[in-house]
């Protein structure tokens, strides 16, 4: 069914730029743990390399959780609308983030800290799998048809914005405390911050329209029953797509942006703090990037946009994780690099990959597709490039990662229809 052919209400600016926007807060709560994860490597599984694995490999267990949560709120904002599904996910996240500021160290209850944190961040990851879906689908669904490009990327954006000042409060935190009041209650911060500016989301979201999208499907009948098995039967094809693209743009943002702040740290190339400054430079190169990346798949369409940068993922990631321990200096054109890599990725990929399924039953099929490659490919990431690094003793081994995902996408996206559509 062509939804372009469908006279639609418009969306208020106010609602769109509440469903764009806060997903900052989202991002910010999710981020946090890996720009902090050093510190929490010894707030609740004690010092060393290996707790530090430990501390990425709870992300990727927790990242399991994220296709899961896709499935299940992108099943209910299928049947029962975009609104309240992205309400839902926000008062989990709210709770969780809360929580976790709470939470007793391993000082204070030894192994079991560890555990709470790690089952948080499994209700995190779960609520995360359903929001950015929902966020996506809701601005592709109430923008114009000629501007999706743009108006979709804003949701990469606005996480980008919410990532900044999870590594800008990071940063800030660690370099103004000393280290034993960093590990006995300014690790908490953060997490404050995060729980009430989540608060704060959650009531500006009551006040946001329904999807015009849900509402076309509600007035001609047409919602699906069972969103699953709709998406399994019509969009076999689609979803496959949809997992390609978003494992592109998955290595290259965990991999080529968040892991690195990690990397330097454990190479010696730089302190936690700056490590955490030069990820807060990276995420405003991401910001600057995604609408015009966003803008040009406007103009050009999503597949040459998508090429464009695979071809680019396979041939800068192995010399930029070179570059990172050589000079402060190589070090942050090097992450600046592969910031503007994965943020442009980021940008068209979140409209390519939504404009693979028609309304009905869209929230299911991401979560089958995009957010299923997310799980792979971005939580389980940081932790194999950890582990390639310290096996190979490869500063590259990261970079060979990334480049090994691009040239397994390659060929997905040489085949991907054009979906960008003609005002």
């Amino acid at each position: 069914m062509d939804e372009t052919a469908t006279p639609r209400q418009p969306v208020t600016r106010a609602s769109m730029l509440v469903a764009a926007f806060s997903t900052i807060v989202e991002w910010y709560d999710f981020t946090l743990y890996l720009y902090f994860a050093t510190v929490l490597s010894r707030v609740f599984f004690g010092a060393g390399a290996t707790a530090l694995a430990g501390t990425l490999g709870g992300f990727a267990i927790a990242y399991l959780m994220r296709p899961l949560g896709a499935a299940v709120f992108g099943h209910f904002g299928d049947r029962y609308g975009r609104r309240p599904m992205m309400l839902a996910s926000m008062a989990l996240m709210t709770a969780a983030m809360l929580a976790t500021a709470l939470l007793p160290t391993a000082a204070q209850i030894g192994p079991a800290a560890g555990v709470l944190l790690i089952l948080l961040r499994c209700v995190m990851s779960f609520s995360v799998g359903g929001e950015y879906t929902g966020v996506v689908a809701y601005l592709l669904e109430g923008a114009r048809v000629e501007r999706r490009g743009l108006i979709t990327s804003s949701a990469s954006a606005a996480s980008e914005v919410g990532a900044l000042l999870a590594a800008g409060v990071s940063a800030a935190t660690v370099s103004s405390l000393a280290p034993g009041a960093l590990e006995s209650w300014g690790w908490r911060i953060p997490f404050f911050i995060g729980a009430g500016l989540a608060s704060l989301v959650l009531l500006a979201r009551s006040t946001m329209q329904e999807s015009p999208e849900f509402e076309r499907q509600q007035a001609i009948g047409s919602v699906p029953a069972r969103p699953l098995r709709h998406a399994l039967r019509h969009y076999r094809l689609a979803i496959g797509r949809g997992f390609a693209i978003s494992a592109l743009g998955s290595i290259t943002y965990y991999v080529g942006i968040t892991y690195v702040p990690a990397f330097l740290t454990q190479h010696g190339a730089m302190s936690e703090g700056d490590a955490l400054w030069l990820a807060t430079a990276a995420a405003v190169v991401v910001i600057l990037v995604t609408p015009a990346v966003g803008w040009l798949s406007d103009r050009v369409g999503r597949r040459p946009v998508l090429i464009g940068l695979c071809a680019l993922a396979i041939l800068l990631p192995w010399g930029m994780f070179a570059l990172l321990t050589k000079s402060a200096g190589l070090a942050l054109l090097a992450a600046l690099i592969l910031a503007a890599l994965g943020g442009g990725v980021s940008a068209v990929g979140a409209v390519a990959t939504a404009e693979q399924f028609p309304g009905e039953g869209r929230l299911t099929g991401l979560a089958l597709g995009a957010t299923a490659a997310t799980a792979i490919f971005g939580g389980f990431a940081p932790y194999l490039a950890q582990l390639l690094t310290t096996l190979g003793n490869s500063p590259a081994a990261p970079g060979l990662l990334m480049v090994a995902v691009a040239v397994g996408v390659l060929p997905v996206l040489l085949r991907l229809p054009e979906t960008r559509p003609r005002a």
